[in-house]
């Protein structure tokens, strides 16, 4: 598998997910330099909603991957929101190293959808968050490009949202497959049944042509769909599990999520929220935990009823070349202790 190897250290093999709770037990990593100079480089592409969030509270701290840029899209909120939570976000945790960000530019394709009673108008839980200060960033695509021709074969890049800075990426250098390791897309849905509409992921729904652009192109991917991310869940036990709130992120986290839990619950009458990006985060770190088969995919652009659904052919004997690796299971209750496990590293790490 594709993402097999991006968890391996050295000698250690793949970093299982026990692996992950005694250290969360020890209140610290213990990473010797072997593993520490396999550490990865990844650029976090999301349209800064809560999950978004909640990904990098643990991506952050986590020292098995260099984050090189987070870049901000539109998408659950607009591009202008999605720039400002992106500041604030990082100022209010506060990591180490401060990541390059990528500014969001609002695509004239944006569907007219409102997805904010989910998560609130600034789709953080509504906890008026501000960025400090107004920074002047590169547009995402650019960030993304400069990074992958400094570092030809080494980033990973990483999607939590639609994927119009991708697409936007792949026609400013065309040779960004390349260039590039690896994507891990966390969208779409291979049984064919939405959350935004019945056909159609949020993610790919939001700007189809880019995610058809991306999985046509010759990029290598690892798609984590709502089939399989929707599966891990949180209930209200969540918030009892979460870093104290003396720590940075246990105080952001505290004050952001009960308003997704009160909407879940009005909107469906659900006990628990969904946290789809912050399971495609996972991916990243703990394949392990995930179950993939290679697939061939595409996404429709045009239809009535089914923009933005992703089409895969299953047939016997199939016609289409596989060109990407799907993830069909997950262990989903090891993804969920991974998530708290991760969460309460990062807590004490920045108390």
């Amino acid at each position: 598998m594709i993402l097999a190897d991006f968890a391996c250290f050295g000698k250690c093999g793949v970093l299982q997910s026990s692996f992950v709770g005694f250290f969360a037990a020890q209140h610290e990593w213990v990473i010797d330099s072997e593993e520490r100079a396999l550490t990865r480089k990844i650029i976090i592409d999301g349209d800064m909603g809560t999950d978004d969030a909640v990904a990098l509270c643990f991506l952050l701290f986590d020292p098995r991957v260099e984050i090189l840029a987070i870049t901000a899209s539109e998408g659950s909120v607009t591009a202008a929101q999605a720039n400002s939570n992106l500041q604030a976000i990082l100022a209010e945790i506060d990591p180490d190293r401060y990541p390059r960000m990528g500014m969001a530019v609002a695509s004239d394709e944006a569907p007219a959808i409102n997805t904010t009673f989910l998560y609130g108008p600034d789709g953080l839980g509504n906890i008026g968050l501000e960025a400090p200060t107004k920074q002047h960033l590169q547009p995402s695509e650019k960030l993304i490009v400069d990074f992958a021709r400094q570092y030809p074969g080494e980033v990973t890049l990483v999607t939590l949202g639609p994927l119009t800075n991708v697409a936007r990426a792949l026609s400013r250098d065309p040779t960004l497959p390349d260039l590039l390791n690896r994507i891990v897309i966390t969208g779409g849905s291979v049984n064919g049944i939405g959350n935004i509409t019945p056909a159609a992921e949020f993610n790919f729904y939001f700007d189809p042509a880019a995610a058809r652009a991306v999985v046509q192109s010759r990029l290598t991917k690892s798609l984590i769909p709502l089939d399989v991310t929707r599966h891990v869940t949180f209930g209200l036990d969540f918030l009892n599990e979460l870093p104290p709130e003396t720590s940075r992120i246990g105080c952001f986290l505290r004050q952001m999520l009960p308003y997704a839990f009160r909407a879940f619950r009005q909107q469906w009458g659900w006990e628990c929220i969904a946290l789809n990006d912050a399971v495609g985060a996972l991916a990243v770190l703990e394949p392990e935990l995930f179950g993939f088969v290679e697939m061939a995919g595409d996404v429709e652009t045009e239809g009535e009823l089914t923009r933005g659904a992703t089409v895969f052919d299953r047939r016997m004997p199939a016609e289409w070349r596989n060109n990407m690796e799907v993830a069909t299971s997950v262990r989903h209750d090891a993804a969920r202790q991974a998530i708290i496990d991760l969460l309460q590293i990062s807590g004490r790490a920045c108390s």
